[in-house]
């Protein structure tokens, strides 16, 4: 999503290692809890909507499973031309906790805007595929922001953006389109491990290589930088309790090694 980011306060920081404190165990899934998405081998368990085309219709072959990899590329095209994608998973989820291992590789697809380089993400509570209209650029949904360094300078991942939503931080509702997160900058093809822990309509904590950096609280459908939309699915003050995952391709190629979740139901 397109970027304008606000710093993290010191209350939501404090907040966000509060939080990171009850996020269970973080980074090596070590239990018989997790349950992979990504098989490893194909796309079961996914539909993908890519925006200009119906649901699960990708005349280039954007998303695919290359050598063991769950892999977003843009060979196929001439021009991005703003042909936003996303991979949802079959089942919607509230209270989970969720591990994701990706790295950007290669180049940008040509025309993809500026803002997008070394830019994607992953959407929590995301609307059901089946309800996003043909030229529905992103899903209303809270997205975990992955960005990567452009080799020098500093530029945080696991950002908050909200495409149709807001949330609460320090007990005030935040409109601002995204939050930049206290992370590290990733720069290179190196794998990065995001994990968010995510408690329905209550809070989400994002936690980038075992250390947390970015909590907030109460999402709430509202707001705009989504565009294409049905009405009918953008009730504005809804709260936002659960939903979709879903993966981006935003014209940067990404690979995905790990997609894990496990419930944190009977775990706090």
């Amino acid at each position: 999503m397109r970027m304008n980011f606000p710093r993290m306060s010191a209350g939501a920081r404090t907040a966000g290692c509060l939080l990171g404190l009850l996020a269970l165990s973080s980074c090596a899934p070590a239990d018989s809890g997790w349950t992979p998405l990504f098989n490893g081998e194909d796309l079961s368990g996914w539909t993908l909507k890519i925006r200009g085309h119906a649901l699960g219709d990708d005349p280039h072959g954007t998303f695919r499973v290359e050598d063991g990899l769950l892999t977003v590329g843009y060979e196929g095209y001439d021009d991005f031309a703003d042909r936003f994608g996303h991979l949802f998973y079959q089942t919607p989820h509230s209270r989970y906790h969720l591990l994701v291992e990706y790295r950007f590789v290669g180049e940008q697809a040509p025309g993809g805007a500026e803002w997008a380089l070394r830019n994607s993400g992953v959407m929590l509570h995301a609307q059901a595929p089946e309800t996003m209209l043909p030229d529905q650029d992103f899903p209303i949904s809270v997205e975990v922001q992955f960005l990567g360094g452009s080799g020098s300078g500093e530029r945080p991942t696991a950002n908050l953006c909200t495409p149709g939503t807001h949330v609460h931080m320090d007990g005030a509702l935040v409109e601002q389109h995204c939050v930049e997160s206290s992370s590290a900058t990733y720069h290179g093809e190196e794998w990065v491990t995001v994990e968010v822990v995510v408690r329905g309509g209550e809070s989400l904590t994002h936690i980038v290589n075992g250390d947390t950096v970015l909590a907030y609280t109460r999402p709430v459908v509202g707001g705009g930088v989504v565009n294409g939309f049905d009405p009918a699915m953008k009730h504005d003050g809804a709260p936002l309790s659960g939903g979709y995952i879903a993966l981006q391709s935003e014209s940067h190629p990404i690979q995905f090694r790990r997609v894990l979740l496990r419930s944190i139901d009977g775990l706090e």
